[in-house]
């Protein structure tokens, strides 16, 4: 018996796919590469896909988005990596978004959610990572004070990519001292900070050049203040709003890198085949077919985990598990695939103009951020193993 519903919502993701590498083939590698030596934003690109209605794909309908699931998100940005792009400038759009959502008010979601949804305001910059605590959360040293009708923010976050560019900014701070807190993860709570007003208002946001082209900061806080109609839900309650965020996060971020490894494989094999050597193509070597038939199999298997963990997520099922090992094993595809299309290119895959250079610096963080190979192996042993915790 065909089941019509699987069918339809199968077409529906083919058509999204389609969609969006129509979009990303105005955008080649030449647009990417001059962002990369300049270290400006892509604009025009981000533009391009807030007008086809991609970056509002998960705010419902009767706010003006798509109202498309976590499943069709994840194709978006998976077939913008594929296309030899980058998601960094817009992804956070995507996932932010969950937090005031799912845990905003009724009032809060009618006044921003339809201008996110027209681009008119963009919501990309997630302030958590602190100097001092790295991904130790509960330990963040930003304090949000409550005077009268506002919040005063003092603090610093670091990494905090698209500050610059953002208009409006999810910010997580210590509202109760942590020996007062009812219990170890209660006392944080969530924010969002109007940029627009912010900056130069208690608010100094410094650049950080990177490896790759992320629009990274640090930023300052020096009493900005903050009304309290701007707190995303119960005071106090944060942690669990990001944290709830966070596997979204991580479900997005392993589709890019699976979009990612297919650009890799596609990128060598096309050239395996192409290029002679010895009076052969050196595709024809075992050398070279090994390291991509095995980044190819890792994608794959990588792939099947990350659309076992978005459908989870879109039931509403828990898929922390399923989360994290989507975001280590697309993490791990995507630079085994990046390794072998290097290795098959020789010296011509350290030339800027094969692409292959900016594709291997980016997808070198994921294995870093967000969220660290390690923490999600701590992760799987305490949580999938009962093992001991070990931090």
């Amino acid at each position: 018996m065909t089941d019509t519903s699987t069918e339809s919502s199968v077409a529906s993701l083919a058509q999204i796919r389609a969609s969006v590498r129509a979009l990303c083939s105005g955008f080649p590698g030449e647009y990417w590469r001059e962002l990369d030596r300049t270290r400006a934003y892509p604009a025009a690109f981000v533009k391009a896909l807030t007008e086809a209605g991609y970056l509002a794909a998960l705010i419902p309908e009767e706010y003006g988005g798509s109202g498309l699931g976590l499943p069709e998100a994840a194709a978006i940005l998976e077939e913008v990596h594929a296309s030899g792009g980058n998601g960094a400038a817009c992804h956070a759009q995507m996932y932010i978004m969950g937090t005031l959502l799912r845990h905003g008010s009724t009032v809060q979601k009618a006044r921003w959610l339809p201008p996110i949804a027209r681009g008119e305001l963009r919501l990309q910059a997630f302030a958590v990572t602190e100097p001092s605590s790295g991904s130790d959360m509960l330990n963040l040293a930003t304090t949000a004070r409550r005077e009268g009708d506002h919040y005063i923010i003092n603090g610093q976050k670091i990494w905090t990519s698209r500050a610059e560019h953002s208009d409006l900014m999810l910010l997580i701070a210590r509202t109760t001292p942590r020996g007062e807190a009812k219990h170890r993860t209660h006392g944080l709570s969530v924010f969002l900070v109007d940029m627009r007003l912010a900056e130069g208002a208690g608010v100094k946001v410094n650049p950080i050049r990177t490896m790759m082209n992320h629009s990274t900061t640090e930023i300052f806080f020096d009493d900005l203040s903050v009304p309290e109609e701007n707190l995303i839900g119960m005071e106090g309650e944060g942690f669990r709003y990001i944290l709830s965020g966070m596997n979204a996060e991580r479900i997005l971020i392993a589709a890019e890198c699976i979009g990612d490894a297919r650009w890799f494989i596609d990128k060598a094999v096309a050239y395996a085949k192409d290029r002679r050597v010895f009076g052969r193509p050196i595709g024809q070597n075992q050398g070279v077919q090994f390291p991509l038939a095995r980044a190819y199999a890792q994608m794959r298997a990588a792939a099947l985990m990350v659309e076992d963990a978005a459908a989870r997520y879109q039931a509403a099922r828990d898929c922390g598990a399923e989360a994290n090992m989507a975001k280590l094993l697309s993490a791990d595809a995507a630079w085994a695939a990046a390794e072998a299309c290097l290795q098959t290119h020789g010296g011509f895959g350290f030339a800027e103009e094969f692409d292959i250079e900016r594709k291997f610096r980016e997808t070198r963080l994921y294995q870093v951020a967000p969220v660290s190979t390690n923490l999600i192996l701590s992760y799987i042993a305490e949580h999938v193993l009962d093992l001991p915790r070990s931090y």
